[in-house]
């Protein structure tokens, strides 16, 4: 579908790629471009707004978020990236991938106003993140779930203005933008809190940063095990709040791993804050962690042999994905299509999964920033994981060997990057 001017939303996103010097892949952090063309397209707020950051867990616990919003009949606008199979998935309109039209439409405006503003170089996801923004406010919203791209203090979505913030974890990942310690991380990502808002962390150690941000910056600190948290029961869980509030007998999310207690203790944690302006009920949160799913987050496939995609694509991640893949039962043998980008921790992420995995799959990914097949077969043959790695051209092609090799009794495991996950998710949907 094209745009009164005759764009289609694959001609605007070819321009969103050749707008910045950078390109798609390129990542400039600083709000003043952002913050240039907001002010020419006259954006404000008129709902409550929550930001998640944090760096594992935000896609989660957005998703639970906004599924608990929509359960208590709310109309919710959520913001995620990056996108699997098509650009659409970023923005969510009530439950449902805003449409082309809508898209092509906000774009025009954005590139309007950019022209106004005196040609600002918008990168790719600056550019979208304001394209959101004005969908989300021709959408006429209750409420509005921003997740963080990178970072936090100086990623677009801080241009708005978190009526609570949330920081899920604090780990090392993009070391290159956001420091190369826990607390420069923890920093960075605390740059979302606004002053008298409360920041929800969901880091039961975080690094002080964290909370040091929050008290300069006036907001509201609560913690996960120490201001809220869950208590595990037999078959169920229970939410617990430092004032007394509980919450029992609650199902367990409908996403699988471990960390999904923390995430949903946050959400309900976010919503407790704004509950004056936001209430759910508690058959609120029980619906919306029963109906919450999202896809390539250590998402099980039906059928034999048994397929598990994951995105992890770093230590703290992948060692998630261990836990919860040795909670999944057993399998026989388990083969793992492999592929990362080179500026991530590739070697932590192989030795987090280095004692679950018996068959190594290398894959090359396209882009400049990808690692090929033979730099991560190195890198777990120096780990001793990767003896008998094979390397392979694309995802597709290892997942490919993967079925043809694999009995019913083993697991066939896709992760490393959104780009690993999303080739394998287009082939298998074209087998079906």
């Amino acid at each position: 579908m094209a745009d009164p001017a005759g764009r289609s939303l694959e001609d605007w996103l070819v321009h969103l790629e050749r707008l910045h010097p950078r390109g798609q892949a390129g990542i400039e952090l600083g709000l003043e471009r952002v913050g240039a063309v907001k002010a020419a397209l006259g954006q404000h707020q008129d709902c409550p707004l929550i930001t998640v950051g944090g760096t594992n867990g935000k896609g989660s616990t957005s998703a639970l978020l906004e599924r608990i919003l929509l359960a208590a009949g709310y109309r919710v606008g959520l913001y995620t990236s990056p996108h699997l199979l098509r650009y659409n998935e970023r923005v969510r309109l009530n439950g449902q991938p805003a449409a082309d039209e809508a898209f092509c439409a906000a774009f025009a405006r954005v590139e309007a106003a950019r022209r106004q503003a005196g040609d600002v170089p918008l990168t790719y996801f600056e550019f979208g993140t304001l394209a959101a923004w004005e969908m989300f406010a021709a959408a006429g919203l209750d409420a509005i779930v921003l997740e963080v791209g990178l970072g936090g203090r100086l990623d677009a979505t801080n241009s708005y203005d978190a009526d609570c913030a949330l920081v899920t974890t604090v780990a090392l990942d993009h070391i290159e933008y956001l420091g190369t310690t826990r607390a420069a991380i923890g920093r960075e990502k605390a740059g979302i809190c606004r002053a008298g808002k409360p920041l929800i962390c969901g880091d039961a150690e975080p690094p002080a940063s964290v909370e040091e941000t929050c008290r300069r910056a006036g907001a509201e600190f609560l913690r996960l095990g120490r201001d809220f948290g869950y208590l595990r029961q037999e078959g169920q869980w229970q939410y617990w709040a430092r004032d007394g509030r509980k919450l029992g007998g609650l199902a367990f999310p409908a996403l699988r791993g471990d960390c999904q207690l923390g995430n949903a203790s946050c959400a309900i944690a976010a919503l407790d804050c704004l509950r004056t302006r936001l209430p759910v009920t508690a058959q609120d949160i029980r619906r919306g962690l029963a109906e919450v799913e999202i896809p390539g987050r250590c998402q099980v496939l039906p059928g034999r042999p048994q397929i598990v995609l994951d995105v992890a694509h770093n230590p703290q991640a992948a060692n998630e994905l261990a836990r919860s893949l040795g909670g999944m039962g057993f399998a026989r043998a388990t083969w793992a299509v492999f592929g990362m980008l080179q500026d991530k921790d590739i070697a932590g992420v192989a030795a987090a999964l280095r004692e679950r995995v018996d068959h190594w799959l290398c894959c090359d990914l396209s882009g400049p920033r990808a690692a090929t097949a033979a730099e991560l077969a190195a890198i777990l043959a120096k780990l001793g994981a990767g003896v008998a790695a094979r390397c392979f051209a694309s995802p597709v092609a290892a997942l490919a060997y993967a079925q043809e090799n694999a009995g019913d009794d083993d697991r066939i495991l896709v992760f490393g990057s959104f780009l690993t996950v999303a080739d394998a998710m287009r082939s298998l949907s074209r087998e079906n």
